[in-house]
């Protein structure tokens, strides 16, 4: 009979042992305090819900990356939430319904059936801030300098910032008249770079139109990149001319508050095109391929749950941030060691522990011995007919 390894998990899911765990948590609090100093409110959202909330508006890219299930109490499908944002912009349309500006955060496990990339988790903690309410560049400057806060925090070293917009893409396509699949084919084909498929897939569009569909795919790089794009649009539709001075707003927001930070612009990068609706930007660091934060504008996602409202925010996975990230997080681990049993040493240690030290009372067949190993430096005696913390 074959035998089963039972402490084995699946690929990309992780368990979090001491004291990685105490690191995860103590960034959490420290980073959801940041958050709240910024006027940003705490939200908790379910694991688990039916599946048309959790796939509408920002979650349809998301389907294949759902675990589902049926309710056994409705018949329905449920899916784990694989990103959290959907869920906060219900709470914003459908829960809250605030009139103004609304900032809300989030930190929570999340379940991916396929993960974002090869070796990455799936089972991130995810944790970001969202603004809803505001529709002007203001708020996008707001959450981008709120990250960047974040992981100065965290002390992760060496960031760069990419920023891009889809409605630049978007306009163009539209004044183009492109099908829906040739739409999606001239994406596909930009996020590669292949500018042979770019040239292919605008053959036969409007001279003009196809040159500057064509440029896209070339014009990335430092804030130069910006002044090339102002000659290449310049007969493009107002709606691509209003993106383009967009970004160059956010850039030089950006560029006053962080100004050793590096900006590198693509203006034919699209992440999250099927949902976002203005800026894209992500945070990278060397020698790491993905991203380790992301985020962008995708105003109207709350239609779906009954009231469009304009929408930009980001989200990080907590664990990368931990692991990237030089601070110092945690406390030390240190603490008192008490014994088992005594004349009045559970008031002893019960003032100890209101007074915030952190007291481990040994078990039967314990002694100081085992202090070292509950991280204990220090321990409770008789001294004088008194309970006394004296060093081990």
């Amino acid at each position: 009979m074959a035998t089963v390894d039972r402490w084995l998990l699946p690929d990309g899911i992780e368990e979090v042992l001491p004291p990685e765990a105490a690191r995860v948590e103590a960034a959490r609090r420290q980073v959801l305090d940041l958050f709240q100093r910024w006027g940003y409110e705490f939200v908790v959202t379910p694991h688990i819900e039916y599946l048309e909330s959790l796939l509408t508006g920002a979650g349809q890219d998301l389907d294949l990356r759902t675990f589902k299930v049926t309710d056994p109490a409705s018949g329905r499908l449920m899916g784990f939430r694989a990103d959290i944002t959907p869920q906060v912009a219900r709470m914003d349309a459908h829960s809250l319904r605030r009139d103004g500006p609304n900032r809300l955060c989030y930190a929570g496990s999340v379940l991916h059936a396929r993960p974002r990339a090869l070796a990455t988790s799936r089972s991130p903690i995810q944790l970001g801030a969202e603004l809803y309410g505001n529709t002007g560049s203001a708020g996008d400057v707001e959450v981008i300098s709120l990250l960047l806060d974040m992981l100065e925090m965290a002390q992760v070293p060496d960031i760069h910032m990419d920023l891009g917009h889809v409605g630049i893409y978007r306009g163009l396509a539209q004044a183009a008249g492109l099908s829906g699949e040739v739409e999606q084919l001239l994406f596909d084909a930009l996020q590669r770079k292949a500018v042979d498929e770019v040239a292919a897939l605008t053959e036969g569009l409007p001279t003009e139109l196809a040159g500057m569909l064509r440029a896209l795919a070339e014009l990335c790089g430092s804030r130069e990149v910006l002044e090339q794009a102002r000659e290449v649009l310049a007969g493009a539709p107002a709606n691509v001319q209003a993106a383009l001075a967009d970004l160059t707003a956010i850039a030089d927001s950006l560029a006053a508050r962080f100004p050793q930070l590096p900006l590198y612009f693509d203006l034919g990068e699209l992440r999250g095109y099927h949902y976002h609706t203005g800026v894209v930007f992500a945070a990278f660091v060397p020698g790491v391929g993905e991203s380790i934060a992301q985020g962008g504008r995708y105003d109207d996602i709350g239609a779906d749950f009954g009231r469009a409202r304009p929408a930009t925010g980001f989200s990080t996975d907590l664990k990368t941030l931990v692991t990237l990230g030089r601070a110092q997080l945690e406390e030390p681990r240190t603490g008192v060691w008490a014994p088992a049993d005594g004349a009045g040493l559970w008031q002893a240690v019960q003032q100890l522990r209101r007074q915030g030290v952190r007291v481990v009372q040994a078990l039967p067949g314990q002694d100081a011995a085992s202090a070292n190993e509950a991280g204990c430096d220090q321990q409770l005696l008789v001294r004088d007919g008194n309970w006394q913390v004296v060093a081990l």
